[in-house]
């Protein structure tokens, strides 16, 4: 077995706030919907670690209060903390919050995604890989990556950590 980046990471406790509540004025079919910050956490917060069998919710690398959304402007900000500051996997998790909201959300919204300032020693190049359509293009090419990207998505359904 592979010798682990981050073999002991602090493990915090889940937010209890999640999905709001819809509102019977909400399920009418000529309400509009508008995407905030609540929604997108939702989305991104199950997302398993590449490395440990948990989500990025309880490692702290995603928080609610790092999402901006501006649905006017269909744009989307979000900042992720790695767990250490030489993390190698720290592109392999913003790839995989791209994708979860690649799949999830209208295309209309332009996401940047970054890592905190100050929180990785890498954060220009991983920030430029990240932001640049054409790298996460090819990144998603590859049948071993996506595979990788796929597992991190759906891991944390299997567990049942998905927040209800």
């Amino acid at each position: 077995m592979p010798e682990l980046i981050n073999a002991n990471p602090t493990i915090y406790t889940p937010s209890k706030v999640s999905h709001r509540i819809i509102t019977e004025k909400e399920e009418q079919e000529d309400f509009e919907d508008t995407i905030d910050s609540q929604e997108v956490f939702d989305l991104i917060r199950s997302i398993s670690d590449p490395e440990h069998p948990l989500t990025l919710e309880e490692l702290n690398v995603t928080q609610l209060d790092h999402i901006k959304v501006d649905d006017t402007n269909a744009y989307i900000s979000i900042e992720f903390t790695p767990t250490i500051p030489h993390c190698s996997m720290a592109t392999l998790i913003g790839l995989c919050i791209r994708v979860r909201l690649l799949r999830s959300l209208p295309e209309r919204f332009k996401v940047d995604i970054m890592v905190r300032k100050g929180t990785h020693q890498s954060e220009q190049a991983v920030n430029k890989q990240l932001n640049d359509k054409e790298r996460v293009a090819a990144a998603l090419e590859n049948n071993h990556l996506l595979e990788v990207v796929n597992q991190c998505l759906s891991t944390a359904h299997k567990r049942g950590n998905v927040s209800r």
